[in-house]
């Protein structure tokens, strides 16, 4: 299903050093002509790291959207009751965010609006970024996995030699992984 007039969630949380290329893939999700609403944990709203400031990339992301950025649990709560996102996708996503949602708890602003979100029955697409991917982070992966209307972008390790846990999201897969999602089905295969 195409992403055109669809009204899209664009969720990032902390896992920084993949923000240049989550960006990116906001950029081509812009270009399909969605409206695209940017929600941003805590963390990464205001978070300076070695990878760049927090303010520039809340302002380019901002900017691409053209929206405002949904950046609190209060901001992100009104996602359910009023329902208005056909699709929520969280690119990042940490082990923590991971390890949040696979037991229910919504004590950010993207955990809050994946919860909201759920309740209407509507698809999350989740593009992990963990170094504890193999490790403890697993266990979490397996049961979203597993859940009612949640999707994964495709994940492969990313340095198998010094960092033999870590798993990343093929973020270039975002888009396609949208699209079926958003017809209920999971993009192939999941381990690239």
């Amino acid at each position: 299903m195409e992403l055109k007039g669809k009204t899209v969630g664009f969720a990032m949380t902390g896992s920084f050093c993949t923000f240049a290329r989550v960006i990116k893939e906001a950029e081509k999700l812009a270009a399909t002509n969605a409206n695209i609403i940017p929600i941003m944990s805590e963390a990464a709203y205001s978070t300076d790291t070695r990878f760049g400031e927090a303010k520039d990339f809340a302002a380019r992301l901002q900017m691409i959207c053209g929206n405002p950025i949904i950046k609190s649990v209060k901001e992100a709560e009104p996602i359910g009751p009023k329902s208005y996102l056909d699709l929520l996708i969280i690119a990042p996503c940490t082990g923590n965010s991971l390890a949040k949602l696979a037991n229910g708890i919504a004590d950010s602003s993207v955990t809050m609006a994946a919860k909201a979100h759920l309740r209407g029955g509507k698809p999350v697409l989740i593009a992990v970024s963990t170094n504890d991917g193999l490790g403890n982070a697993a266990k979490n992966i397996g049961f979203l996995l597993n859940s009612k209307h949640i999707y994964l972008v495709p994940f492969g390790q990313d340095d198998c030699e010094k960092k033999p846990n870590s798993l990343v999201a093929d973020m270039t897969k975002i888009i396609p992984a949208a699209e079926l999602a958003l017809e209920g089905k999971q993009l192939q295969p999941i381990l690239c």
